[in-house]
Parts: C-alpha cells; sequence; structure tokens
C-alpha cells in the first residue's frame, strides 16, 4: 500500500454559517457575496473564498436573456441551485424565492421555501419584500429555514417602482429593512439606496446589511458574477466595477480557434490521439 493510499481523504472545510454572518459583523469584517448559477461559476465563487453565493433569479436575465427577472420559476431555481450548492463547499449558499411566491400566503411561501431547501441543499433562501411581508419571513423562520431579507430597489416588482431607480424614501426603507429583521431574517441585502440611508439603517438593524449599489457603508457588498468578471452583454450598472474582461478573451479565443480550424492548424500533434 502506498503513502497515498494510507492517507486520509482531505477533510471538508467547514461550511459557513448564519452564526458566522453575524460574528462577522460584531467583529467588523466585511461580507463578500456573488451571484452564481452553474457548476463552474459555484466553483469559482468558492475558490475565491466569498463569504456567501447566492443563486439569484437574476438568472432569468443574465443566463436566459430575459429583460427582468419576473419570468424565473421555483423549478428553475431548485435546478440552478441545486447545481450550484453541490459545487459549493465552504460558503453558505442562498437560493432566491422567485416571484410571486411571497405574496401567495404563509403556508405556500413556506412550502416553496422548504422545497428549495430539500431539493438543492443550499443553506438559506433570500426572499425580496416590504413590511408588509414580515408574516411570511417569520413563517419561514418559524419553519427552521434561515431568511435573508432584500429591500430597496426591489427587481420582482421593477414595474411597480417605475424601472431600475435609485430608491430614496428613507422612512420606508428603514421601516422595511426593520420588519425583516424584526421578523427573524439574518441579514438584508439593501439595493439602489441612497449611501446616507444605507449608513443609518445598517448603524440601527440588529443584523447585517448586504449592499449593491447602496455605499461602502453597509456590512458587506454582493455583485452579480457576470458584471464583476466583465461577462454582461447588456448596459453595466454604474455601482459595478469590472474586475476583469471575460467577454472580450472569450470572443477573442474562440475566434482564433475557429482560425485554426479554418487553416487546419488545430488539431495539431499535441491534440491528435493514436
Amino acid at each position: 500500500m502506498t503513502s497515498a493510499e494510507r492517507s486520509p481523504p482531505a477533510p471538508a472545510p467547514r461550511r459557513v454559517t448564519v452564526h458566522d454572518i453575524a460574528a462577522a459583523r460584531a467583529a467588523g469584517r466585511p461580507l463578500s457575496m456573488v451571484t452564481a448559477y452553474d457548476w463552474p461559476t459555484g466553483r469559482l465563487a468558492d475558490a475565491a473564498g466569498v463569504d456567501c453565493v447566492l443563486v439569484g433569479d437574476s438568472v432569468a436575465m443574465v443566463v436566459a436573456g430575459r429583460d427582468s427577472t419576473l419570468p424565473a420559476t421555483l423549478d428553475q431555481m431548485i435546478y440552478h441551485g441545486e447545481i450550484v450548492a453541490r459545487a459549493v463547499a465552504r460558503a453558505l449558499v442562498v437560493v432566491d424565492l422567485p416571484f410571486p411566491l411571497q405574496h401567495l400566503g404563509v403556508r405556500r411561501a413556506i412550502a416553496a421555501a422548504a422545497r428549495i431547501l430539500k431539493e438543492t441543499g443550499c443553506q438559506a433562501i433570500k426572499l425580496e419584500g416590504t413590511a408588509g411581508q414580515a408574516d411570511v419571513i417569520a413563517g419561514i423562520v418559524g419553519a427552521g429555514i434561515p431568511v435573508m431579507g432584500h429591500v430597496g430597489l426591489r427587481p420582482q416588482a421593477v414595474h411597480q417602482l417605475g424601472g431600475y431607480r435609485m430608491q430614496r424614501d428613507a422612512a420606508r426603507l428603514a421601516e422595511d429593512a426593520a420588519a425583516a429583521a424584526a421578523a427573524g431574517a439574518f441579514a438584508v441585502v439593501l439595493e439602489c439606496i441612497p449611501r446616507a440611508v444605507a449608513a443609518e439603517i445598517t448603524s440601527t438593524l440588529p443584523v447585517p446589511t448586504i449592499g449593491i449599489g447602496a455605499g461602502p457603508d453597509c456590512d458587506g457588498q454582493v455583485l452579480v458574477m457576470h458584471d464583476l468578471v466583465g461577462l454582461a452583454f447588456d448596459r453595466v450598472p454604474r455601482f459595478v466595477r469590472q474586475y476583469a474582461d471575460s467577454r472580450t478573451s472569450i470572443a477573442e479565443a474562440l475566434a482564433t480557434w475557429r482560425a485554426d480550424v479554418e487553416r487546419r492548424d488545430f488539431p495539431g500533434a499535441a491534440e491528435t490521439l493514436g
């Protein structure tokens, strides 16, 4: 028996939990969260050491090319969530509850959240909503399912909000965030709200805030993977910083490969079997 055969398998990395998210806030350590929709992006996000991986209903826009998140279905979220959860060994995996399940009553919302948790292997769900959904958050949390809230610009309410625009009603935003936390949400996403409002909510809320277009004073930040790595095809929001130009790199690689095929340079001796 070789030494490799005698060696025990490497232990699995310890999973980030909702308690770790709370502890990071208490320690003043900023949290990182990024979206992923498939096995490769889930693996890459986890390897980067992010705290949370979000399987967002933005999959409808980013992957399926829709013009909003509204077409995302529960079955689709479970499909993508299962793939990502299988790819991620360390980060906390959060899956969006798609429209309109949080508006159909507490029991139906709990049933949908339970399906997501059971069938994907994720650790939490995210729920867009106002103070009016506090009973839904409380019901899901009461069923033993961790919930991340989401206030401010709520893409599922894009038509009601008049488009993807900054939300400035400070009193309403504070009320929504406080209601989510009081109902048991372990963290709250603040999307597209003024920096001063986000800072005030963050200073008063008893749970961590994770900002997207909400300034640097939140307890953490989240971005869409495809925006972050330069793989987006639509306009990138001003609050995004692109850390790579993957779209150009991939396009150049494909064009070079096609040219090599046409010149019969590919496959060469190194790629030919036998």
